[in-house]
């Protein structure tokens, strides 16, 4: 009777494998999942700290924060989904800045509004790249303001809601160990099945 040896080069790869899934899932936990919680609780926070003036370039680190901006000669206005408050109206101002004015139920809603102070908080715009292309494309998304008080024919825009942002590296985590225990698994029936045969 023959006893067949493990396979060195296949056990290898799968060792290596495996041992790259168990490094993503301790990375996930012991880095990403400390990092977004702590953004997390900075993003908290926010609301309460004084406002600050627009922010001309991204920073995350703002979102929720009360801010303001002269929105001058608003133009392109557009709908953008909103769930169950409807559509979102959002205006561009002559400098760039995005300003969500409001929610309204109406799909063909436009609204006549010459501009001014806006305040309110900083959000994230809608972002029209599909969820593949943020794999390559790095641009951090852009800002937006979200008006406190809308004008008249629209309704309130929502509170900034902290459970907008996702918290998911738990849940990565525990996907990578799992993908790891399973190819192990596979890898010890094949090897089972290989000396049986």
């Amino acid at each position: 009777m023959t006893v067949r040896r493990v396979p060195v080069i296949p056990t290898i790869v799968v060792a290596l494998v495996v041992a790259a899934m168990i490094a993503l899932g301790l990375w996930q936990l012991l880095d990403r999942l400390p990092k977004k919680e702590a953004f997390l609780a900075q993003l908290a926070g926010n609301p309460v700290k004084p406002a600050v003036a627009f922010p001309m370039s991204p920073d995350d680190r703002l979102l929720f924060r009360r801010s303001f901006v002269d929105c001058r000669d608003p133009r392109d206005q557009q709908l953008a989904g909103a769930g169950g408050a409807g559509y979102r109206v959002i205006v561009r101002c002559a400098d760039g800045v995005p300003v969500q004015l409001g929610t309204t139920r109406d799909p063909k809603a436009t609204v006549a509004w010459s501009g001014g102070q806006v305040d309110g908080y900083i959000s994230h715009a809608p972002d029209s790249r599909a969820l593949i292309a943020t794999l390559f494309d790095h641009r951090p998304q852009e800002m937006m303001l979200i008006a406190a008080a809308p004008p008249a024919g629209l309704a309130p825009n929502r509170p900034p809601d902290l459970s907008a942002i996702p918290n998911s590296h738990l849940a990565y985590a525990g996907q990578w160990f799992f993908f790891a225990a399973i190819a192990s698994v596979i890898y010890v029936l094949a090897l089972r099945r290989r000396k049986g045969s």
